[in-house]
């Protein structure tokens, strides 16, 4: 067990993030943390009396009974168990922009390739939930298959209220101000370039030291992330395990009259009133936790000699279906490293997808598109949508040639999330004046190169009919 955090708060508040919060380190291991030593109880997980008074309670985060590689639950020793709430009601005013269940009641069908400039930091005081919204999606929650992808803005800490997420599980990528999340097994601060996991069911706080954020979400309803397999690339590369980071535990006791639980449930928000932290959780054990991972600790591949390598070599993390080597979304990034591949085009190739493509950019460009795609920004490819580099990025990469020497990529992250559903997009992302309507235009200019001389068509090719030139 790693050294245990020590600092506890009574009073006002988890605003104040110190500069070294400690970590577990390691992708899905079982871990243990207690602030106060022996409030861990030992050979057992529920005793009659649990130390000091606390009240033992577990969350599952997989059936129970779920096979013992897939099975992930933690246990909280806790001053006060999570169910001392009262009733759950709609919260009011509802928030008319998140969706879970993917229909055509809520949400458009449209092939067409999809972009958007970054959407303005509001003026009115906006937390992290005020400021969710999603931009598309396939499934359901209710049914436990499917994902939804949504964005956020916000200019404000949330205040005497914690969010927790029925649904599925979230993956947030902050793109601009640092993230401070307080949740039931400790603290991490996400800055820009780094991601954190929030498992379904966690309540968490999010507050903003720096003011202004914004950034992306994926959602995955019914599966977890977890590493991908690296096959012939051996035992290690990509995401190293070591890097995933977890917290150690950390309570405050303290009254919060009149604190709200907001739960999102089926992707409505109910709320529920109580008059104490849902952060008193002063010792804890298991491998269902919240963890972050730093993009640039990421170990890239990359073809050495000829060719552009499939996207899929970047996988950071996935959601499996049942289906081998089908994900119900991947998260993939697009890092600084080395282009070498000689006589190839080095940008991505042309492509039409059976899946589905959603682009964010951290910072920095993206090397397809020259123009348009901004840090903060986002598109969107669906199932069999062609795109591919922009007629700056295809003119200057040919007009370089094939003496072209080896050409690293800095000062960028880029990523996608990957789905084997086909998309439905809200109407509000559709109708948005941030959506970019002349994004078809970099495609526009793309012209015919196509030249030959007549005798260079084979004979039998003229006999059938096949006449060019």
């Amino acid at each position: 067990m790693e050294k245990p955090a020590t600092e506890v708060i009574k009073g006002d508040g988890w605003g104040r993030f110190p500069d070294d919060l400690e970590y577990h380190s390691g992708f899905g291991n079982h871990f243990e943390s207690e602030v106060i030593a022996g409030s861990l109880p030992r050979g057992q997980n529920s005793p009659l009396i649990c130390p000091f008074g606390l009240y033992a309670e577990q969350i599952s985060g997989t059936s129970f009974t779920s096979p013992r590689k897939l099975s992930q639950r933690s246990w909280f020793y806790r001053i006060k168990p999570s169910v001392t709430h009262e009733p759950f009601w709609p919260r009011e005013p509802s928030h008319k922009k998140l969706v879970s269940e993917f229909d055509g009641s809520n949400t458009v069908a449209n092939p067409t390739q999809l972009r958007w400039k970054p959407v303005d930091i509001p003026d009115s005081p906006t937390d992290f939930i005020d400021g969710l919204y999603t931009i598309c999606g396939a499934g359901s929650s209710f049914l436990r298959h499917g994902f939804a992808i949504h964005m956020y803005i916000a200019n404000k800490s949330m205040d005497n209220c914690a969010f927790c997420n029925a649904d599925g599980d979230f993956l947030v990528v902050p793109q601009q101000g640092r993230l401070w999340i307080t949740t039931e097994c400790g603290r991490l601060q996400v800055s820009p370039g780094e991601i954190v996991v929030l498992p379904q069911g966690f309540r968490f706080v999010v507050d903003l030291p720096d003011g202004p954020s914004r950034g992306y979400v994926a959602e995955v309803f019914g599966t977890h992330f977890q590493l991908p397999d690296l096959g012939p690339i051996g035992a290690n590369g990509l995401a190293a395990s070591r890097d995933f980071l977890a917290p150690t535990a950390w309570f405050e006791d303290c009254p919060r009259p009149g604190f709200t639980i907001i739960q999102k449930f089926g992707g409505e928000l109910f709320n529920a009133r109580q008059d104490f932290s849902p952060f008193n959780v002063v010792a804890w054990h298991g491998n269902y936790v919240p963890y972050k991972y730093d993009l640039s600790k990421f170990c890239p591949y990359n073809t050495v000699l000829i060719d552009h390598g499939d996207p899929s070599i970047n996988t950071v993390l996935t959601a499996p279906t049942d289906k081998p080597g089908v994900a119900l979304l991947d998260f993939v990034i697009f890092p600084p490293r080395w282009l070498v591949a000689e006589h190839t085009f080095r940008p991505p190739y042309y492509h039409r997808n059976c899946m589905s493509e959603f682009m964010g950019l951290i910072y920095g460009g993206y090397e397809a598109k020259a123009d348009g795609f901004l840090p903060g920004g986002a598109s969107l490819h669906s199932c069999m949508t062609p795109h591919g580099p922009d007629t700056k990025t295809y003119e200057a990469t040919v007009a370089r040639g094939n003496e072209a020497g080896p050409h690293k990529i800095t000062d960028t992250m880029a990523f996608m999330f990957e789905s084997c559903l086909m998309p439905r997009t809200c109407p509000w992302a559709l109708d948005s004046h941030f959506r970019d309507l002349d994004y078809y235009q970099c495609w526009i200019g793309l012209k015919s190169h196509f030249s030959h001389d007549k005798t260079d068509v084979k004979s039998n090719d003229l006999q059938n009919g096949n006449k060019s030139g």
